[in-house]
């Protein structure tokens, strides 16, 4: 079975190294297994209820949805912003957890890695959107993580593709992602 899994990056930042990280897993998918990294997070408006009516929904957001949507799986990238998850992130969430109980997450697999300045590599963030996803209605892989830390030394030079060590595990994630996603459908 064919897994499409999206990606989503809490960095809008052109050089972010979450970004990269995303990148790499496009690149690194092993067979079997299609990482879609998402364009158009910046243009997702803050999450607002009275906004979020039939006929009202931001194309944007409507957007999002359906990526989510169509995907077999979601694969966060999070940097950590002050100790938390980024509000980017957040925002998607937020959309994507609505309408209650049937939002675009709901049961849908969903990993979470990242890579950070500091010495736990987003550690505290990654732990953030595992517990906001699995609130919002994800079925969280609790077991799939990766979180690489003093990415602005690491990847200063090299691309965390061309990083043999990142590059094998972000591999490990994808298969691991695409085992359980197939276990769960079958």
């Amino acid at each position: 079975m064919s897994v499409r899994i999206l990606a989503l990056v809490g960095s809008l930042r052109a050089g972010s190294h979450n970004r990269q990280l995303a990148e790499a897993a496009v690149k690194l998918a092993p067979e079997g297994a299609e990482v879609v990294l998402y364009e158009g997070l910046a243009d997702v408006p803050f999450y607002n209820e009275d906004i979020d009516v039939e006929g009202s929904v931001p194309a944007s957001a409507v957007a999002l949805r359906e990526a989510a949507g169509t995907a077999d799986a979601l694969l966060f990238f999070s940097p950590e912003y002050n100790g938390t998850i980024p509000a980017v992130l957040k925002n998607a969430i937020d959309w994507l957890s609505r309408p209650y109980g049937a939002g675009a997450l709901s049961e849908k697999p969903v990993a979470v890695v990242g890579t950070a300045f500091g010495q736990f590599g987003g550690v505290w963030a990654q732990d953030e959107t595992r517990k906001a996803v699995g609130i919002a209605g994800a079925k969280v892989l609790e077991d799939v993580k990766l979180s690489i830390p003093g990415s602005v030394v690491r990847f200063a030079e090299t691309h965390p593709a061309d990083d043999a060590e990142v590059a094998a595990q972000l591999t490990e994630v994808i298969g691991l992602i695409h085992g359980q996603t197939t276990a769960a459908a079958a």
